[in-house]
């Protein structure tokens, strides 16, 4: 039952994974392809409702943004006294493949834990500007969902109305 209302909110997710995933790797924010893999929303059907959600995880923090101590941006997430973490950052200056210098121009050998801390002090600093990457399909798609998901229902009632009818 309401088959055509489920295959709208599908179609939903669908566009709204696509086009988060498109945004990420415009936006070059899928280095280590664990949040383009990730974002995939579920949706739970139940006899009465409907559940769609996405675990963002750290992704939130991508997206909604993060201010620093001294650049502020309009999001509900701060860095105050605490850094970032240090390890990630440094796995991700490695499969970057960043490197520090010594003072005579040569690559440094190793040196991502410390290349690691200089990042996460700049972040803790500038902060994370906002992507928007999944905010802005989301938003998108939910403008044309209402209408979609009207008809939608509209089409499961009359199917349902003509089960019924004919079952008589």
């Amino acid at each position: 039952m309401l088959t055509n209302v489920k295959s709208e909110l599908l179609r939903f997710k669908k566009f709204v994974t696509q086009q988060s995933r498109s945004r990420l790797t415009k936006g070059k924010k899928n280095v280590s392809k664990g949040l383009y893999k990730k974002l995939d929303g579920v949706l739970k059907v139940s006899p009465n409702s409907f559940q769609l959600s996405w675990d963002l995880g750290y992704g939130e923090f991508q997206d909604k943004g993060v201010s620093g101590t001294e650049k502020k941006y309009n999001t509900p997430y701060s860095y105050k006294s605490k850094m970032p973490p240090v390890k990630p950052l440094a796995d991700w200056a490695k499969a970057k493949g960043l490197k520090l210098r010594d003072s005579k121009g040569r690559f440094k050998k190793g040196g991502y834990m410390t290349l690691g801390f200089l990042i996460a002090r700049s972040i803790q600093r500038k902060g994370i500007k906002p992507s928007l990457f999944f905010t802005k399909p989301f938003e998108q798609g939910f403008k044309k969902l209402p209408d979609e998901l009207l008809e939608a229902y509209g089409l499961d009632v009359e199917d349902f109305l003509a089960y019924t009818l004919k079952q008589q």
